[in-house]
């Protein structure tokens, strides 16, 4: 047996910058990695970390000229020579070599790349952790890596990762977006629950991991959150859970109960503030369901005018504006900082016109006031609102004071024969026509009147619109002739969320707008109504009509006929449900159905294959994977859906919807004489 001969390894030297070149047997080609700059700058923050692989230059004769050529390390080479450039570098600065004779110098340069094994990410996760407790802070490990800061904070949020996670996904169990799913909550406890949990689970998404970290959290979005401000409850000892690798909308608050005592706490504070300003009662709650004041009357409240000081700087900031707007007419995009005053004077001139409503004290004793968050998370106060049972006695047309006189027999129960003429006779005194007389007369002209009403198209008009007025925005409707009797429609039934859609939200700005401008006294309502334009009238009949729509489906109560015409009402208006904001979320419709009819959704907005991926899941997880496939598909459920419209069931794409609303609009356009629906403040006819 031969004695195996011992390896030497290639000669080591410094050789000065000078004396090195680049050679053209490089096998790199193709730029990729750290950019020559910041190698450049490692390199002068940290001097050079690998040694440069050469080979001598050789003369014709075969002897060394006293050059070194470069085959493994040209970017090395490119970033100091970058330094000698910038003079951070002697030219003749001493670079350690590794001198290779033997072999060929492609072999050198594709060795050493082939060779070198790239760091594994949880490597490099854990350097970064080793640094931050060594005492660097983020940002100094963000510039000594020439990356953000915000990159080291997710490298670090990683690393925290509970150490049995961490080696599943070095052992290639885990994916890198499993484990970015796991930072959400620090728990090392709770990660390593849901690890296990998932084990028994069809499919792994990061989406669920995200779900099952958070449950029992409250979203930092949440009405709630915004109310208090996320800092009161950090300060109160709060804890926020925070996802670095997505958006989160804030994260998540994870002291439910916390957040539930300060929400009371600030709103009992808020509620002590309008209880101060007199009124009779004050109903507090987090959020009132929709039509929780149906059935009550409102008062509205006088809007103090301006000072004379506030009317003078309305003025000014007004004139600014035009001036401002003029001078700058012709640009096609206006400069930033005037845009950014011309802002600044909106905010003002809002400010301005916000007025404090002031109400009498009788108003103020009889009515109340409703306190709650809305959906943006401020302090939402419904004023001036009287229960029934608060209203005043309304003064009767009988006299009732002491015995009934003989002027309060009703004539028409005495026989006419009972009376003579010569009784009739012996009193020749005026007195008063009987009840009997009046009504016969007035029979006759209530058949005049309608005779007449019925040739005026006009009068007709502003008459049932009249008595509308008065029964939906007034106590009572005594105040008409017309025998309408329409009726706010109350739902009997809440839905999640419906007091915070656009439709309700246009609906109750709609109402505010009008009962500002129609007068206190309902005796006064048909001069107005005169004295409106013919647009503000029709926009104003309208809304009045809106408000007795009642397209409910209630199983106690079958209106198949009702139903049909909604289905008719719905085809004539081209009511589109995806247009006004409606989507399938969990709330309002994925978590009431059964799974089946979730895959069914699924499979109709987004074909089978998107159906079969989420078929085996439990309903949970099955409903938080629909949700974001349905998202932006336009899919409703049919009792949604308007017939005439195309929608995803019958093959048709987010583009054929956006076609068929700009077709839509166009004839609208063409076939209204552009009648305002919703004028923003009334007007007396010319």
């Amino acid at each position: 047996m031969t004695k195996q001969q011992k390896i030497t390894l290639s000669a080591s030297r410094d050789i000065p910058f000078n004396k090195l070149l680049l050679s053209q047997s490089n096998v790199r080609h193709i730029k990729a990695g750290v950019s020559i700059e910041e190698l450049a700058e490692d390199i002068a923050r940290r001097t050079l970390l690998a040694s440069l692989t050469v080979r001598p230059v050789l003369d014709g004769n075969g002897a060394e000229t006293g050059m070194f050529e470069i085959p493994a390390g040209g970017r090395r080479f490119r970033a100091l020579e970058l330094l000698v450039k910038q003079k951070r570098l002697n030219r003749t600065a001493p670079v350690p070599c590794i001198i290779r004779t033997d072999g060929l110098a492609e072999e050198d340069s594709l060795a050493e790349n082939i060779q070198r094994a790239p760091l594994h990410p949880l490597d490099q996760f854990r350097a970064f952790q080793a640094m931050r407790e060594k005492g660097k802070s983020e940002e100094e490990i963000a510039s000594a890596f020439f990356v953000s800061a915000s990159i080291v904070k997710q490298r670090l949020k990683l690393a925290a990762v509970a150490p049995s996670l961490l080696d599943a996904y070095a052992e290639e169990e885990m994916t890198l977006d499993q484990l970015m799913a796991f930072t959400v909550n620090p728990d090392h406890e709770r990660q390593e629950q849901v690890w296990e949990a998932l084990q028994r689970h069809y499919s792994k998404q990061p989406y669920e991991i995200r779900r099952m970290l958070t449950e029992g959290a409250v979203r930092a979005s949440d009405r709630r959150a915004q109310y208090i401000e996320l800092d009161a409850y950090v300060d109160a000892g709060g804890a926020i859970l925070r996802d670095l690798f997505q958006t989160d909308d804030g994260g998540w608050l994870q002291d439910a109960g916390l957040l539930d005592l300060m929400v009371a706490e600030k709103l009992r504070e808020d509620a002590e503030t309008v209880q101060a300003e007199g009124w009779h009662w004050v109903e507090v709650d987090t959020d009132f369901p929709y039509g929780h004041t149906y059935g009550m009357r409102r008062i509205h409240g006088e809007a103090e005018p301006m000072t004379d000081k506030e009317a003078a700087a309305y003025d000014a900031l007004k004139a600014e504006f035009e001036n401002l707007e003029a001078d700058h007419a012709d640009a096609d995009d206006l400069p930033e900082e005037v845009d950014a005053r011309l802002g600044e004077i909106e905010t003002a001139m809002e400010a301005l016109q916000d007025r404090p409503v002031r109400f009498e004290e009788d108003e103020l004793a009889l009515a109340g006031a409703f306190v709650s968050i809305d959906s943006s998370g401020r302090l939402r106060v419904e004023r001036g609102y009287v229960r029934p049972e608060d209203e005043p006695a309304l003064p009767s047309d009988d006299q009732s004071d002491g015995d009934a006189s003989d002027a309060d027999i009703d004539d028409a129960n005495i026989d006419p024969d009972a009376i003579t003429p010569d009784e009739d006779d012996e009193d020749d005194g005026i007195k008063p026509l009987s009840d009997r007389l009046v009504t016969e007369l007035t029979a006759h002209r209530t058949l005049a009147l309608r005779d007449a009403l019925a040739g005026d198209p006009h009068i007709a008009f502003v008459a049932a619109l009249h008595v509308l007025t008065l029964k939906l925005f007034y106590r009572y409707g005594l105040n008409s002739c017309i025998e309408i009797d329409p009726r706010s429609a109350a739902f009997s039934a809440q839905a999640p969320g419906l007091a915070d859609t656009a439709s309700a939200q246009a609906i109750e700005a709609r109402s505010e707008n009008w009962a500002k401008h129609l007068p206190k006294a309902p005796e006064d309502l048909w001069d107005v109504l005169i004295d409106f334009d013919s647009d503000s009238r029709q926009a104003l009949f309208a809304h009045c009509v809106s408000l007795t729509l009642n397209a409910v489906h209630e199983a106690y109560n079958r209106r198949p006929g009702a139903l049909a015409h909604a289905d008719v009402l719905a085809t004539a208006l081209n009511l589109d449900m995806v247009a006004v904001g409606w989507t399938p979320t969990a709330d309002v419709y994925l978590a009431r159905v059964t799974k089946a009819q979730i895959l069914e959704a699924v499979r109709e907005a987004k074909g089978d294959d998107a159906a079969d991926r989420i078929a085996g899941l439990k309903k949970p997880e099955m409903i938080t994977a629909a949700e974001e496939l349905l998202e932006g598909t336009g899919w409703l459920p049919e009792p949604l859906r308007t017939q005439g419209r195309e929608t995803l069931a019958n093959g048709a794409d987010a583009d054929d919807f956006a076609a068929q609303d700009d077709i839509d609009a166009a004839e609208k356009s063409d076939a209204e004489d552009d009648v305002p629906i919703e004028p923003a403040e009334p007007v007396a006819a010319e």
